[in-house]
């Protein structure tokens, strides 16, 4: 069955509501949720969030392939031009958090578009910074828009979920990162023909999804529990009514039970109802982050000087992204049918074996096999882990917990060359436990929180 043009799909996502009287007897917003179905609306906004996202990959990912040519353009070292990766990385740790704290406060919508637009326009402006100190500012600018961008998508792609979905199609939605992993990798194969100019290619290309993103984004209206927990009720009625009829749905939504909530200060996920399981959570983004970038990025570095350059390149980095795709597909099985929290301990549980392995001994099929079980374990761990977090928050906070973990997980990255470099350079089987620990405690850490949302409606 042929797909019909984006424009005559696109439009119905502002479908007028259903022309019907609704009961008179108010009902909850996750009954409202349940009535307008899930469908073709969902899919569509599950592809405008995946779009930014899988653009956002190849951002976060074209910092290894664009330093050597960005070197050669500015005549610095190699060093100096992984600078635009640490700009980056600052620029989306405050992206994260003041996005995701001012999408609690003003709305998830102008939150996003303000985050999206930031990371298209800078991110292809970045492909013709003149000097390396525009680059320089425009990378930053760049994490900025990115880490903005991450935690708002799975706020409000949750908000417009039942419960019975939810942790599936929020696991899904991450697995958009394989898909620009391998975009990214293809890219940098073609952007080495352009020689000393293959960094600007790569920030061009990179960026053109973020920009298609902006104009697609104008078709989403506001969360319907942002609303709703806003004193707009009516408002959100109307945003459920055009859920359904873009879904087919031919029931009228009834009323809404009027909510409304107090702006809190950034410092409530920390209060006696959210302390435990905000500290325990924010535990273990960090240990995940630091864990992840250790075996990715400083891992390969000690084992291509030993042979094995093979895993720094293009071809192994696409083949890590597919073994990645059936890790986010358990995930996506795991967490509905077993829970979050069981599914995410026991992928940390299987990552922290998969690493151990690495101290067994340099046979290549031991190296490789380690390495794809790691990607598999690893980024089903992330899938779980994004879809558990914005479940633990409500209304009021989601977005700023959300936030508040994009934020650790860029200390994580930041931190990772002082925790883990100096030790894998040098003593590598002391690393590898060091990594395989850091898993545990994470494991340990997701087993403290102390709530399970499978099934559970958001509040």
């Amino acid at each position: 069955m042929s797909t019909p043009p984006i424009a005559q799909v696109l439009p119905s996502l502002d479908t007028p509501p259903i022309q019907r009287a609704p009961s008179s007897t108010p009902i909850s917003l996750e009954q409202g949720i349940q009535a307008a179905g899930v469908g073709k609306f969902q899919y569509r906004l599950f592809v405008i969030f995946g779009l930014v996202w899988l653009a956002d990959a190849m951002q976060v990912l074209s910092i290894g392939f664009s330093a050597p040519s960005i070197a050669k353009t500015f005549g610095v070292t190699v060093p100096q031009a992984l600078q635009t990766g640490t700009f980056f990385f600052v620029g989306m740790l405050i992206g994260a958090f003041v996005f995701g704290r001012l999408a609690d406060r003003i709305g998830r919508r102008p939150v996003l578009m303000m985050a999206v637009v930031i990371d298209a326009v800078c991110g292809v402006a970045s492909a013709f910074a003149p000097e390396l100190v525009w680059l320089l500012a425009l990378r930053f600018l760049t994490g900025v828009g990115v880490g903005g961008t991450l935690p708002v998508d799975y706020t409000m792609m949750a908000e417009f979920l039942p419960s019975d979905r939810r942790g599936r199609w929020l696991v899904l939605l991450e697995s958009f990162w394989a898909v620009g992993t391998i975009c990214l990798a293809l890219l940098a194969l073609v952007a080495a023909s352009y020689g000393d100019d293959a960094w600007r290619v790569i920030f061009f290309v990179t960026g053109v999804p973020a920009l298609i993103g902006v104009v697609l984004r104008f078709y989403i209206p506001e969360s319907p529990m942002f609303l709703n927990r806003s004193g707009k009720s009516e408002k959100a009625r109307e945003v459920l009514e055009r859920v359904a009829a873009a879904n087919g749905k031919t029931v009228g939504i009834p009323p809404l039970k009027a909510e409304r909530f107090e702006h809190k200060s950034v410092f409530a996920i920390f209060s006696a109802d959210y302390r435990r399981r905000s500290i325990a959570l924010l535990a273990a983004w960090a240990l995940i982050s630091i864990a992840y970038y250790g075996v990715f990025v400083y891992l390969p570095i000690r084992l291509s000087s030993e042979g094995f350059s093979f895993m720094r390149g293009q071809v192994f980095l696409v083949i890590l992204a597919l073994v990645q795709l059936p890790g986010f597909a358990l995930s996506a099985y795991g967490v509905e049918r077993w829970g979050r929290k069981p599914t995410l301990i026991g992928f940390l549980l299987l990552s922290a074996v998969g690493c151990l392995l690495y101290s067994l001994g340099t046979a290549p099929a031991l190296v490789v096999g380690s390495t794809l079980l790691m990607s598999f374990a690893l980024l089903g761990t992330w899938g779980a882990l994004y879809a558990f977090t914005p479940e633990v928050y409500p209304t009021d906070l989601r977005a700023t917990g959300m936030g508040t973990a994009g934020a650790i997980a860029r200390f994580g990255g930041l931190f990772a060359p002082a925790i883990i470099a100096p030790v894998m350079s040098t003593h590598f089987t002391t690393a590898i436990v060091m990594i395989s620990s850091m898993l545990v405690a994470g494991a340990v850490a997701i087993a403290a929180v102390n709530v399970e949302s499978r099934n559970r409606a958001l509040d």
